[in-house]
């Protein structure tokens, strides 16, 4: 047996509570919406859905909508132009973003579908 005495500066390592199935929780009253563990749609997808809308918004507004960095979104936008996906412009003093809506989706599952067609689902046509 080994001896614990001199091991208390080392925290123990508690095991995560087992989740209970969502059908079998009791319902919160006026609890706030917890947000999901994951979404079906990857940082750079949700970029881009952010710029679709609003073509001329703020890269610092679009890490606030997405929840991640402005650092982070600036890397993101630089990966969609590399990939022919997004075309930066200025305008005046911001930036003005088109979208390709002819660039096939980067996965071989996808790729039969163009950013476009996913933009149309998600953002629809204006």
């Amino acid at each position: 047996m080994k001896n614990t005495k001199h091991m208390s500066h080392i925290k123990k390592r508690s095991r995560p509570a087992v989740k209970q199935a969502a059908s079998t929780r009791a319902p919160v009253a006026d609890a706030p919406l917890a947000l999901p563990d994951w979404t079906y749609f990857s940082n750079h997808g949700h970029v881009l859905f952010c710029l679709a809308r609003q073509p001329d918004m703020l890269l610092r507004e679009v890490a606030a909508k997405v929840g991640i960095t402005e650092r982070a979104v600036q890397r993101i936008v630089a990966d969609l132009e590399e990939a022919g996906a997004l075309r930066r412009e200025r305008d005046g003093r911001r930036n003005r973003y088109t979208i390709n809506p002819n660039t096939p989706l980067r996965h071989h599952n996808e790729a039969h579908c163009t950013v476009g067609m996913l933009i149309d689902i998600v953002v629809g046509r204006k």
